[in-house]
């Protein structure tokens, strides 16, 4: 009787089966599918899950807020109606040109720096704006 319970059989016939997440336990029933090995196919409809678009933030107030504080950012930087690296602010608040060694293909001197830090405050700017919008209820 013991060398019945423990032969290696017996034990993988009781001990469930597992292949990646599905549980493929021995059935008590005789009847059992024969396509449980194939993947089903997608159903459809079930929801968006973690690769979902949101389609409704694009032209909502929150989107342009934040692409016109970027977009006016980013001007004032090219334009020279804010600092830069080749246009430093006195202490009077004007701008001064200075040569800052960084190269550019652009006429008026804006560089990679200067169009990750201006559109960095860009961003700084709108989330400040629509965190105050919220905040007071208008958004």
């Amino acid at each position: 009787m013991a060398t019945k319970l423990t032969a290696p059989t017996s034990v993988m016939a009781s001990l469930p089966h597992f292949t990646g997440l599905k549980s493929h336990l021995p059935s008590p029933v005789s009847f059992r599918p024969l396509n449980d090995h194939f993947p089903a196919p997608p159903r459809l409809g079930r929801g968006k899950g973690a690769l979902g678009a949101r389609c409704g933030f694009i032209g909502s107030p929150t989107n342009l807020i934040m692409v016109t504080s970027t977009s006016l950012m980013l001007f004032a930087g090219r334009f020279g109606l804010a600092p830069s690296a080749n246009r430093k602010a006195t202490a009077g608040l004007k701008l001064e040109a200075r040569d800052s060694g960084l190269q550019t293909g652009d006429p008026a001197g804006f560089t990679l720096a200067d169009t990750l830090a201006c559109g960095s405050v860009g961003h700084i700017i709108g989330v400040g704006v629509v965190l105050g919008l919220k905040s007071l209820g208008s958004l």
